[in-house]
């Protein structure tokens, strides 16, 4: 367990390295330091068991992506003057992302997050959805008091995407009859939403005005997709030191992602026969997934995303003069190579 977290710990390091690059502002990073601790501020709680519980996932880390599009949203806006509401959007989103990740855990029946132990192992489920519902709770208090009425709306309204996204996924576990639009509705749901919120939010917070509001909106919309997709990807193409989880993870819970969908496409017989013998246990996952990751499958993924991509580019072709402009094309390029 140690080595794996130390493989994961160096894993964020330099992804997070590769962000940075991406977006050379260092006030940016600056700010996402102050959101670290106005994130366990926030989390606190007079039970101090609660308080344990609830900032654990917090504590083990994450690439933090969402906040960091609030804060570039904020720089469309008056970013000086707003600084303090639009750290606290960014707190505001991750917190529901972390929070939904108590309850995705518990769903998912759960031993390993971001390379520990889950919440729900480590104590159990019961309190595992607790605190992600404080959390949630705790987010909505912070934009009542912060952002105001139109942000609190936009948030509740997110959450709810989110929910029927998961549950979607959830009525399709193992259904070997959906299809691709099925997988588009859910990662709409469970992914884009949040995101697209998180440039909303930050835009929001910063008083940008609203023909770059509803940009950025788009734009992250799209950038949520192709992050989904990319991730999706992952989990078949890489190994699980780098995952935190087992590789393959996603089949083996009778979620079927774009290449597999893709793959069924191609020849329905031949997966579908792989699909159920893994899901029966006659055969392990570890000696087929080769067979879901095959350049012509990976090839087909990666040109639906490119689709998206175009989409997110053409929302934000009215900034183009922006300083900006380059930094939100970068930031989905890299989502898309670090597939490669």
């Amino acid at each position: 367990k140690l080595q794996l977290f130390i493989h994961l710990l160096y894993s964020l390091v330099m992804e997070s390295n590769e962000i940075k690059k991406i977006i050379p502002f260092d006030d940016i990073w600056d700010n996402l330091n102050v959101l670290e601790e106005r994130l366990l501020e926030i989390s606190s709680s007079s039970n101090d068991y609660l308080t344990s519980i609830s900032q654990y996932l917090i504590n083990a880390g994450g690439k933090r992506f969402r906040p960091i599009v609030t804060s570039l949203a904020g720089k469309f806006g008056n970013e000086i003057e707003n600084i303090g509401k639009i750290i606290d959007a960014g707190v505001c989103v991750e917190l529901i992302h972390i929070g939904s990740l108590y309850h995705d855990d518990v769903m998912d029946n759960a031993t390993t997050r971001r390379g520990v132990e889950s919440s729900n192992s480590k104590w159990n489920s019961t309190l595992s959805i607790l605190a992600g519902d404080y959390l949630l709770a705790r987010s909505s208090e912070l934009a009542a008091e912060s952002l105001g009425l139109e942000s609190v709306k936009l948030l509740a309204s997110t959450y709810a995407e989110l929910v029927e996204g998961q549950t979607k996924e959830l009525n399709l576990a193992f259904d070997l009859d959906q299809n691709i639009d099925d997988y588009l509705t859910v990662i709409e749901g469970k992914t884009a939403s949040l995101i697209r919120t998180s440039a909303r939010l930050g835009s929001l917070a910063s008083s940008a005005d609203s023909e770059i509001v509803d940009a950025l909106s788009n734009w992250g919309w799209n950038c949520g997709i192709i992050f989904q997709i990319s991730d999706d990807i992952l989990d078949l193409t890489s190994d699980s030191q780098t995952l935190g989880k087992p590789a393959g993870n996603d089949i083996l819970e009778g979620t079927y992602t774009l290449p597999v969908l893709i793959a069924l496409n191609k020849d329905k017989g031949k997966y579908q026969e792989l699909l159920t013998e893994i899901k029966e246990d006659k055969i392990d996952i570890k000696n087929v997934l080769d067979e879901f990751t095959k350049k012509e499958i990976i090839d087909d993924s990666k040109e639906i995303i490119n689709s998206y991509l175009n989409e997110s580019v053409e929302a934000i072709f009215t900034l183009k003069n922006h300083e900006l402009f380059p930094v939100l094309e970068n930031i989905n390029n890299y989502l898309i190579n670090r597939t490669n």
